[in-house]
């Protein structure tokens, strides 16, 4: 069962992390490519301010974005400001989604996400952790998966591999760390199970795209090859 209020405070803890150690970058470093293809480090700043923006909607009954390409031309227009203001502008939108989650409201309820996604409204705050603590990985400033809260990767792990079942293209696939966390997934596709192994943050990595699977064992086949998110 989801627990909202904790995982508000988790997304608070993973902001005031991330708003600290952006802090130490300059203009010219934040300009710098980040992680993510395409995007500079300002993109990554403008996208977490506009998706607490969204999630805000999201709560209050509105579309998530008006379109995705306004979400597209929002971030590629706040991506170039000053870091002072990025900053700012990550730690205010933060502060709005805050507001709005602290409304007396129905967490149970079913919220619509983008391109038609559903979830329930208790789920929102976990996804926004994912955005914080993905993307602070994602500005390649020395926090890496590694350092993320063990909570954290063993939900996320949990949320992806669910996320993961029953596609046409990911094979049954079982999901295992190095200490002992089972999941299954994938048992669209022919083929399988194939049995994957490896460190948490490893899996996690591959998981959601931001590592290539090296470091893990595949067993009974082949790394499955993952569609996008």
């Amino acid at each position: 069962m989801m627990d909202h209020v904790r995982d508000l405070a988790s997304v608070r803890d993973a902001t005031e992390r991330l708003l600290n150690a952006a802090a130490e970058l300059d203009n010219a470093s934040a300009s710098e490519p980040s992680r993510l293809p395409g995007w500079n480090r300002g993109h990554v700043l403008a996208h977490l301010a506009r998706n607490a923006d969204a999630l805000v909607n999201v709560l209050e009954g509105r579309p998530m974005y008006v379109s995705g390409d306004a979400r597209d031309a929002d971030i590629e227009r706040d991506a170039p400001r000053p870091l002072d203001v990025q900053l700012a502008d990550v730690r205010e939108s933060a502060a709005r989604l805050q507001k709005t989650a602290d409304v007396p409201a129905d967490w149970s309820r079913t919220v619509e996400l983008r391109n038609g996604v559903t979830d329930t409204a208790a789920r929102v705050p976990f996804r926004r952790w994912v955005e914080v603590a993905l993307h602070h990985v994602d500005l390649g400033i020395g926090y890496e998966l590694e350092d993320l809260p063990a909570e954290f990767v063993t939900r996320e792990i949990g949320f992806l591999a669910e996320r993961f079942v029953g596609h046409e293209d990911v094979p049954s696939t079982d999901l295992a760390t190095d200490d002992g966390q089972v999941w299954t997934t994938g048992g669209g596709a022919g083929g399988g199970p194939v049995a994957v192994r490896g460190p948490a943050a490893d899996l996690l990595g591959w998981l959601c795209g931001r590592r290539d699977g090296a470091a893990l064992r595949a067993e009974g086949g082949p790394l499955p090859t993952l569609p996008p998110l």
